[in-house]
């Protein structure tokens, strides 16, 4: 697998404007799109289109301070993951005036998770995401025709992050969530939402699929504020990493089981735990406190001031932290992590790298 771009004359700035950069300097000429489904990581602004509370919207100032003026609902002070990944910048699927989807769509939703029950109501679960997807399927096949839209969506890249929300809530909100379940039980649900979203796209014609690992939240300022002495939350920790495990069996699994499936797995958790410990390594300044929030560590959800507590702190320079908010990376962050996930090596992201999906490799040559 190449595991650097350094042997393509290319300027630097294709590692962080990777698709349309590098489509400009004629290294690859096939249009492949990008629809990325999920969470928070990746909600590029579709919260604010649904019937929901400040908790599940970044619409308001301080978030996007970095980069977007007015915020756009991104958890971040400016750009996420997709965003250096997929440019022109994919645009949320709900967005009013949204209509062509030429490069791709985003349907992420902050705060979803695989189940249904995890923020029902408030945000866009996994389920009616791939719902949405089937919409912008019929789209394409009445503006492109069967053929040239059965042809977009098997080039297209599907990129995933989900499960967070899931092990996060019952910690938050209702530990009782789990209660008539093991945790083996439990993952065991998610894992089987999440592989039924992806039949789903795989029935579609979708074959290449990028996932982040469900991060490590045990430690992050939004639950270890929560924890008696501050301390961080094991059992958080024990059941994500639970997740990952079998995250990876089964999609090893679908890659036997689904014809011509084929995925990279960019393992977000190492990379964030790396960051939290030695955060001068990354360019960091803190690794543990949020920038905006209040409360220790800034953990309390309090950024911006509307979501039922008025008072918070936000720091002077973002880039400095890790941590945007109590629960969220910020800009640099996420741009190190979408370089990580478009060129890095099988230590971290494997089996493949993204850019080998953007690379236009024939599927029988990966």
């Amino acid at each position: 697998m190449p595991q650097e771009i350094a042997s393509l004359v290319v300027p630097i700035t294709c590692l962080l404007n990777c698709r349309t950069c590098l489509s400009s300097h004629g290294i690859f000429d096939q249009h492949v799109a990008l629809f990325v489904f999920g969470d928070s990581l990746f909600d590029p602004g579709n919260n604010n289109y649904i019937n929901t509370t400040a908790d599940f919207q970044a619409n308001h100032w301080p978030y996007g301070q970095s980069y977007f003026n007015p915020p756009t609902g991104r958890f971040s002070d400016g750009r996420l993951i997709p965003d250096f990944i997929g440019l022109p910048l994919i645009p949320a699927y709900l967005e009013p005036g949204n209509n062509e989807f030429t490069h791709g769509a985003n349907f992420a939703s902050g705060g979803a998770g695989a189940l249904i029950e995890s923020h029902a109501g408030f945000v866009v679960d996994l389920q009616t995401q791939l719902r949405y997807f089937g919409n912008l399927e019929n789209h394409y096949k009445q503006s492109l025709g069967d053929t040239k839209a059965q042809q977009l969506l098997s080039n297209a890249v599907y990129l995933f992050s989900c499960g967070a929300n899931d092990y996060q809530k019952p910690f938050v909100k209702d530990h009782s969530i789990f209660h008539p379940y093991t945790h083996e039980q439990y993952v065991d649900m998610v894992i089987g939402n999440l592989t039924n979203v992806i039949k789903g796209i795989h029935e579609k014609g979708g074959r290449k699929y990028g996932f982040v690992t469900a991060p490590l939240i045990g430690c992050w300022p939004g639950i270890r504020m929560r924890q008696p002495g501050n301390t961080c939350s094991v059992e958080t920790d024990d059941i994500t990493r639970l997740h990952n495990q079998q995250l990876s069996r089964k999609l090893k699994n679908l890659e036997k089981e689904l014809e011509g499936f084929m995925y990279t797995k960019f393992d977000i958790s190492t990379s964030i735990n790396n960051r939290m410990k030695n955060p001068s390594k990354y360019g960091f300044k803190e690794g543990e406190i949020a920038c905006c929030g209040s409360g220790p560590f800034r953990g309390i959800y309090s950024c911006g001031g509307i979501r039922g507590i008025k008072e918070y702190e936000v720091c002077e320079n973002s880039s400095d932290y890790l941590f945007f908010d109590s629960f969220h990376p910020n800009e640099v962050a996420s741009r190190q992590f979408a370089e990580i996930f478009w060129n890095g090596d099988s230590k971290i992201t494997e089996p493949y790298n993204l850019k080998a999906f953007f690379e236009g490799i024939p599927n029988d040559e990966l």
